[in-house]
């Protein structure tokens, strides 16, 4: 298929952005070139997220322009993959744009899904029936996929996501995850340390671990039972590797001390936790399924702090939940104030198809209550993210410089003969400040001259 061009579009999370690079790098090393634009491509896939009903209708509009585009070129493939493929499978590859479906178990097939289908002009369909059956033998496949294709994100110089574990266990009422994404698995530690060494030999500098509850991650052998505190030992010995992350994860006492200490005692470990809380209200994290109080959620972000000091803190949290009262809400907005969050990521809740909240309750909160909460917490968050921010102002930081600054931040009439840059600190601040392009992958240390809520600005030293 030598000369085929493929244009991928990613939705969704981390997650989404690693399945992303996988299948891009097995495409191109069966001979196919990716392309920015879909007017070059010969094959359109969508990588597509299902956690909220908003990111699904994205797809459906994304899909509504590519049918109208292959009205005048019918010869163009379109393929959905991901999480959206899993769930509505058949009922997709009914939508008249798209011609292969993909689940995200399925992923290593897309190679030879795309040939056929180029080939034979005929739709593919490729989901796992039970999904909560996954098989030895598709973790198998899935793991020999992502050994020989785990790459570094060419997106970010000097970055790369490492998969610790795959699906998820947890359950929790609203989350769509475990019926998409399949049953938790541990990726054997000399797999992930081993695909670690690849990158690092490839110039990749700052590592993410991922997992659906990543600090859950349990590997038995016949020797010991290991966790991500033995996977942050083993991957901070790898030379080239200077910075090593990990998202996200769940409110647990499982493993939380081993990984706090790993994270004080190692240089190479960021001081960075998100983990969201989702509700203040103990009566919501029960109909949540969350398996946890406000309290004991507090106590863990007061641990945190105690064995690392300087840990920088980020959130999750969900408004408008089924049955959520104004005290429920009012709550939340008592453990946002208490937790003091670096920044906080909010959502308004959206019932997913399957999942027990939409079977078993009623989303009896109306859209113009979940907006006006939305935006208060907002602006309860923002009050915090600024008061932090503003800590950083005159000091020094070193960053990690992703690239070219996409958005225009900073007076570029006084600084004409650089661009403006982006970077981040351990601790995931964003920095933006002007200097050479050619500092993309690289470290830099910035003095700070101005802060805002989510944005760090300074100059070059």
């Amino acid at each position: 298929m030598n000369g085929k061009t493929v244009h991928i579009k990613n939705y969704g999370c981390q997650m989404n952005k690693l399945d992303t690079a996988l299948v891009s790098s097995a495409l191109k090393k069966a001979g196919f070139g990716l392309v920015d634009s879909v007017k070059e491509a010969d094959v359109v896939l969508i990588n597509t997220c299902s956690v909220r009903r908003h990111a699904e209708q994205r797809v459906f509009s994304h899909l509504g322009h590519l049918k109208h585009i292959k009205k005048r070129r019918p010869e163009m493939i379109v393929g959905v993959i991901g999480c959206m493929a899993q769930r509505l499978g058949t009922e997709l590859l009914k939508h008249e744009a798209v011609d292969i479906v993909c689940g995200p178990a399925q992923i290593p097939q897309i190679t030879k899904l795309l040939t056929e289908t180029l080939q034979q002009k005929k739709k593919s369909l490729a989901v796992t029936e039970k999904i909560r059956k996954t098989t030895e033998k598709q973790n198998q496949t899935l793991e020999k996929f992502e050994s020989a294709y785990g790459i570094e994100d060419k997106q970010i110089p000097g970055q790369a996501f490492v998969r610790a574990m795959r699906g998820c266990n947890n359950f929790c009422t609203y989350c769509i995850v475990p019926f998409v994404r399949g049953p938790q698995v541990s990726r054997a530690p000399a797999a992930v340390i081993e695909q670690i060494k690849r990158l690092a030999g490839q110039g990749v500098k700052q590592v993410t671990l991922l997992g659906q509850r990543v600090n859950s991650y349990k590997y038995r052998s016949s020797e010991k039972t290991y966790c991500l505190a033995d996977l942050f030992e083993k991957a901070s010995d790898i030379e080239g590797v200077e910075w090593i992350r990990f998202v996200t994860s769940y409110p647990s006492e499982e493993f939380f001390d081993e990984i706090l200490q790993a994270m004080a005692d190692s240089p190479k470990v960021c001081n960075y936790l998100h983990m969201p809380a989702q509700s203040g209200s103990d009566r919501i994290l029960r109909a949540m399924n969350r398996n946890y109080t406000a309290e004991e959620y507090l106590q863990l972000l007061a641990k945190a702090r105690a064995i690392v000091p300087d840990i920088a803190i980020a959130g999750d949290f969900m408004v408008g939940f089924p049955g959520e009262t104004e005290a429920d809400f009012e709550a939340t907005v008592e453990l946002v104030k208490k937790a003091q969050y670096k920044n906080c990521f909010i959502f308004k809740y959206s019932p997913r198809p399957g999942t027990t909240a939409d079977k078993r309750l009623a989303d009896d909160v109306p859209l113009e209550v979940k907006k006006s909460r939305n935006i208060e917490l907002l602006a309860v968050q923002e009050k915090i993210s600024d008061r932090l921010s503003a800590e950083y102002l005159g000091k020094q930081v070193k960053v990690l410089v992703e690239g070219l600054s996409k958005k225009p931040h900073l007076n570029v009439a006084q600084n004409t003969d650089t661009p403006q840059l982006i970077g981040r600190t351990a601790t995931d601040h964003i920095v933006v400040f002007n200097g050479p392009e050619s500092l993309a992958g690289q470290f830099a240390k910035v003095k700070i001259t101005k802060t805002s809520p989510l944005t760090l600005f300074g100059e070059l030293i």
